[in-house]
Parts: structure tokens; sequence; C-alpha cells
């Protein structure tokens, strides 16, 4: 059960459990109204896949048209996603291009990363930060989403005393929640603050009436499907952002890509000079938070 302290933070405007308490009540009710319509159809896509399909089998890619300029980015980066898969592992390089001009801090991103993986309470992956400039009159904001940077010199994985996380052939950073021992160096050892620890908690345990319907649902992180339980991985363990491994794997796009109402989101292979995402990073705005650490984070920055 929660602290008194807990439930105290829950009635404060600006405490992650209180926006968790809303956006979980709101993804459940709302959240198919803010989802792009591509990830509409890839929703569909995959319920209509084959019984007995295999777990890494692709989900069909939708009739779409060849893109032109003008269109949502959105197309390109499917087709530049089914390219990539068709290469080793080792050949891939995700990374992920976030323009700020364009974020306008809807949190739609976060609320479907929630849905998406089956969050409990206090547990973003992909959390928006505000930052303000200047003094009023004259102030402005900007909103910086802050997924895992998937580093390429990741310190978190050196720290691990059980191996419980490394970082794949394609470059992105896993957590076993079976071997996790939920030691917290790890959380620690994390200069962005992208992991978190799950202690085990339901709405129920600050709103009341039971277990909610959807937090009775599978999640398939790691392309496991696992139902929330108190005595069970992931409790216990650190949990973070995977870039969504169980969707490109079949050959959809991140959660939180396809949301975006902006299209401020970016994903691809980084490898691959013909995507869209190696395009971005070549601009002359881009930046990678904390790069003086020497971390070579793969979640790039347009400013």
């Amino acid at each position: 059960m929660a602290t008194n302290e807990e439930k105290d933070a829950l009635t404060k405007p600006d405490t992650p459990l209180s926006r968790r308490g809303f956006m979980g009540s709101f993804a459940s009710a709302t959240f198919a109204g803010l989802v792009a319509p591509t990830m509409l159809a890839e929703v569909n896509l995959a319920q209509a896949a084959p019984a007995g399909q295999a777990g890494n089998d692709l989900v069909p890619l939708p009739d779409v048209p060849e893109p032109v300029a003008g269109q949502a980015p959105v197309i390109r980066m499917m087709r530049d996603l089914r390219r990539a898969l068709e290469k080793p592992m080792n050949q891939r390089r995700w990374i992920m291009v976030i323009d700020l001009r364009k974020c306008t801090g809807c949190m739609g991103c976060t609320i479907a990363c929630v849905t998406e993986n089956k969050l409990p309470p206090g547990i973003f992956y992909r959390p928006v930060f505000t930052e303000t400039h200047g003094k009023f009159p004259n102030v402005s904001r900007r909103f910086i989403p802050r997924p895992c940077m998937q580093c390429d010199k990741p310190p978190c994985t050196s720290v691990c005393p059980v191996r419980a996380t490394w970082k794949r052939e394609d470059g992105i950073t896993v957590i076993d929640y079976d071997k996790c021992i939920g030691c917290g160096y790890c959380i620690t050892a994390c200069p962005y603050s992208a992991r978190s620890f799950d202690k085990g908690y339901f709405s129920s345990d600050f709103e009341g009436d039971g277990l909610q319907p959807y937090e009775t649902l599978s999640a398939h992180e790691y392309g496991v499907d696992r139902v929330q339980s108190r005595d069970s991985s992931p409790v216990g363990n650190a949990r973070k952002c995977h870039f969504c491994i169980h969707r490109i794997e079949k050959g959809l796009l991140p959660a939180c890509t396809v949301s975006c109402m902006g299209r401020a989101t970016f994903f691809g292979d980084g490898n691959d000079p013909k995507s869209l995402v190696s395009e971005l990073i070549g601009k002359p705005n881009v930046m990678r938070l904390k790069n003086e650490m020497g971390t070579e984070p793969k979640v790039y920055y347009l400013e």
C-alpha cells in the first residue's frame, strides 16, 4: 500500500503521480482519439494477424503511396524501417530525432507510451519537461521529451552486478526483468534519470475501486507478454524506454513516434544514409543532451 507521503503527492498538481493518475484513466478512455491515423491502421493490422503467427513476423505494410514532398513523414519512416529490417541486426543503428520547434507539450507521446507498455503509476518512459526562458512579459517556453538516450557508451550497463542490462547489436539498451535484482545501481548511474524503479503500485492503491480494466491487460515489452502483478517481474526491477522493440521488430514505428500530433518525433536507422533520420542529424541545428559526458546518446534534438 502507498505511504501517506505518496498519497499526499497525488493531491499536488505537478507531481508525477498526480499526472499518472490523470493519464491512466484518460488514456484508457480517449487514447484512440489522440492517435495518428497511421497508428490506428497499425493496430488494426496487428489484430488481424493470422493465429499462430510467429512473434517476430512483420505486420503487413499498409497499402500507402510513395512519400512525396509535403506529406506526413510517417510514410517515409515506415519504409525506412522496413528497409532496415532487411539487414542483419548488427548493421542497424536505431536513432530518434526530436524537433523541439514542433513539440507542443501535449504529452500525447507520454500517454501513448503509458498505454502501449501498460505502465503502472509513477513509471514514465517518456516524460516531457518544460524549459522557460526570459522574464515577464518577455517569456518563452519550449518542451523537451526525454526518452532513454540509448547511449552508444551507456554508463548503466557496466554497474549492473548481475549483467541484467546490456546493449544489443542494434544499439538499444535492454533490461532482463528476470535477472534484475532491483539494486538500483543503473538508476543512479544514468546521467539522464531515464530509469525508474517499479514499486508495484496499482491505480487502486491511490484511487480505490479495485483494478482498472487496463491494468489487467498484457504488456508486450521485449516481446514477452506480462500482466502486472505485485509478486512478479517487472515489479522490483529497473524499467526504462526501449524504443518499443516489440513494435519495431514487427515493422511498426514506436508508439511515441506515430502518436505525435506535431510530427516532432522521428525514428529510423542511422546507418542508412537514405533514411529520414540520417538526413535530419546532418542539420546544423542538431544537438544531444549532455554530449560532453562521452555517452554518445542516440537521441538527437533539433533546436
